[in-house]
C-alpha cells in the first residue's frame, strides 16, 4: 500500500455516566446468560474477529501510518500480523486450556475426585496505549474473549485514526452487550468509568505513573488489575558477543516504531574492549537500514505528538552526542541519536526514554553492570549479547526482569508460548497465549464426594477418635 498522510480527525467524546451504566448492565446481563462460556461460541467469535481484521488490513495500515508514520511492513509485522497469529494460536489451543484439570485427592477423603475449572471473570475493562494502538487493543481482547468475558475497550485518544478504526471494527462484529468501545480523554473518562461501575478486572498498558493511578482507582472497589508498564530495559554487550550481529539487532530493536516501544533497549552497556567497534557498526547499520538521510526513509517512524517530541529533545540539551542529534519539530522527526558520558543523576538515565535516543556506558567488569541495573526499578526486559554461556546464566539468575532475549531484541514478546509481563514497577500480571487465558479467567476448585460411603470418624462424639485421625493425617 502506498500511504498518504491524512488530516487529523476528531473522536466522539460524548459518552456520559448514564450511558456507561446502561451498557455495563447490558454486558452483565449478557454475561449472566452463560452465552460467553460456551467454547464453540468463543472460537466462532475469534474467527469472526480474524476475518474482520483481514478485511480491514489496508485501512489498519493507513491508520497506523497517519498516527505514527508506520510503514506497511512494520504495521503488519508488529501489529496486524502478530494479532492474526495470536488468534490462530488461541483457537488451536483453547479447548485444551479450558478443559477441567484433574488433580489428586488425599486418601482421607475417599471416595472423592478433585478438579480445577477455569471460570470467566465477568465484565472486563481494557485500556490501551498509543504506541501500538492496534496490537495492544486486540491482544488483550483475544485473551478476554477466549476466557469467556464481556469487554469495555478504551483506545488511546493520542492515536485517533486507529482508535476510530478500532471502534468501527468492533461495532461491525460485536453487539455492545458483548464488546463496547469508549472514546475519550483518558485522564477524564477512565476515572468516570471506574467510579460509575464495578468492572471485574482492569487490564492497562501504559506508563508506570498512570498505572499507579489506575491501581489506586481500582483499589477503591477491590478490582483486580493487570498492569503492563515499562521502565529502563538495559542492553548489555559482552566481550564474547558477535559484534557485527549484535549491532544489527540493537539498531533494529531500538528503532522499531522510532523507539516508542515499552520493551525497546533503553540504554546500552558495552564492554570497553568492544565499545568502539560496536558503535561504528551501529552507525553503519543505521545508515544501511534507513539511508544517509534518515528523515527521507519510508521505513522510519515519527514521534506521536509535540509533547513527547519536546520531552525527548530535552534529553539532548547539554548531552555529549556522538552520532545523530538532528530533529525537525514540524515533522515530529528525531534522528537516531547516540549519547555518552552520562551519570545516574541525568534525567535520561532516570526516566524511560521511549524514543530513538540511545545512551551508551562502557564497563570492564560485569559487577559494574549489575550495579547500574540495580539503580533503576526492575526492568520490563533485558537484552544480553554474549556467546559465553556462563555470562548468560549470570544475568538470568541474578537480575530480576520481566522477560529477556539473549543475542536478540524484542522477540521474546512474539512467542505465544512465553508469558509476557513485568516485575513490580514494570508491571503486574502476565498475558499472551495460555498465560493470557489464565489471566482472564480464575481457577475454580471443585471436589466431588460419593454419598454411598461416609466415614463416621468425622462426626462427634470424638472420644477415642483423636489417635485415629492423627494417624490418618500422618500416613495419607
Amino acid at each position: 500500500m502506498q500511504e498518504t498522510l491524512q488530516q487529523p480527525i476528531h473522536l466522539d467524546f460524548s459518552v456520559n455516566e448514564q450511558e456507561l451504566k446502561t451498557v455495563y448492565n447490558k454486558q452483565l446481563a449478557f454475561f449472566n446468560t452463560g452465552t460467553t462460556r460456551d467454547l464453540k461460541f468463543r472460537i466462532q467469535t475469534l474467527k469472526k474477529l480474524k476475518s474482520a481484521i483481514q478485511q480491514h488490513e489496508a485501512a489498519i495500515e493507513q491508520a497506523l501510518y497517519n498516527d505514527l508514520r508506520k510503514s506497511s511492513y512494520e504495521a503488519f509485522a508488529t501489529e496486524v500480523g502478530i494479532i492474526i497469529k495470536e488468534i490462530d494460536f488461541t483457537i488451536k489451543h483453547l479447548e485444551n486450556w479450558a478443559r477441567p484439570q484433574s488433580v489428586p485427592t488425599p486418601l482421607m477423603f475417599f471416595p472423592s475426585t478433585s478438579k480445577i475449572y477455569r471460570d470467566p471473570l465477568g465484565v472486563m475493562l481494557i485500556i490501551a496505549p498509543w504506541n501500538y494502538p492496534f496490537q495492544l487493543v486486540f491482544g488483550p481482547l483475544i485473551c478476554a474473549i477466549a476466557g469467556g468475558n464481556t469487554v469495555f475497550i478504551k483506545p488511546s485518544e493520542e492515536a485517533p485514526h486507529t482508535a476510530m478504526l478500532v471502534e468501527k471494527i468492533i461495532e461491525e462484529i460485536f453487539d455492545q452487550q458483548y464488546v463496547y468501545v469508549v472514546q475519550g480523554i483518558g485522564a477524564q473518562i477512565i476515572p468516570l468509568m471506574t467510579s460509575s461501575v464495578r468492572f471485574d478486572h482492569i487490564f492497562f498498558t501504559g506508563s508506570t505513573m498512570v498505572g499507579q493511578k489506575i491501581m489506586e482507582m481500582a483499589a477503591k472497589q477491590l478490582i483486580p488489575v493487570t498492569l503492563e508498564l515499562g521502565g529502563k530495559s538495559p542492553t548489555i554487550v559482552d566481550a564474547s558477543a558477535n559484534i557485527d550481529y549484535s549491532a544489527k539487532k540493537i539498531v533494529w530493536s531500538k528503532l522499531i516504531n522510532a523507539g516508542q516501544t515499552c520493551i525497546a533497549p533503553d540504554y546500552l552497556l558495552v564492554h570497553s574492549s568492544v565499545k568502539e567497534a560496536l558503535l561504528e557498526k551501529i552507525k553503519l547499520n543505521i545508515s544501511s537500514m534507513f539511508g544517509k538521510d534518515v528523515q527521507q526513509s519510508e521505513d522510519y517512524g515519527r514521534i506521536i505528538n509535540r509533547k513527547r517530541f519536546q520531552k525527548l529533545i530535552s534529553y539532548l540539551e547539554g548531552a555529549d552526542i556522538i552520532s545523530g542529534g538532528k530533529y525537525d519539530e514540524n515533522d515530529l522527526f528525531i534522528e537516531p541519536t547516540i549519547v555518552e558520558h552520562l551519570s545516574m543523576d541525568d534525567a535520561i538515565m532516570k526516566e524511560e526514554i521511549f524514543g530513538p535516543i540511545l545512551p551508551v556506558i562502557s564497563f570492564d567488569d560485569h559487577a559494574e553492570v549489575l550495579r547500574w541495573i540495580e539503580k533503576n526499578p526492575f526492568p520490563l526486559a533485558l537484552y544480553l549479547y554474549a556467546d559465553d554461556q556462563k555470562i548468560q546464566q549470570q544475568y538470568i539468575q541474578q537480575v530480576r526482569f520481566g522477560g529477556c532475549s539473549i543475542n536478540n531484541g524484542l522477540v521474546h514478546i512474539a512467542n505465544p508460548h512465553l508469558p509476557f509481563g513485568g516485575v513490580g514497577p514494570s508491571g503486574i500480571g502476565q498475558y499472551r497465549g495460555k498465560s493470557g487465558f489464565d489471566n482472564f479467567t480464575r481457577p475454580k476448585s471443585v471436589m466431588v464426594s460419593k454419598s454411598w460411603f461416609d466415614l463416621p470418624l468425622w462426626y462427634a462424639p470424638f472420644k477415642g477418635k483423636a489417635s485415629i485421625i492423627k494417624k490418618i493425617f500422618k500416613f495419607t
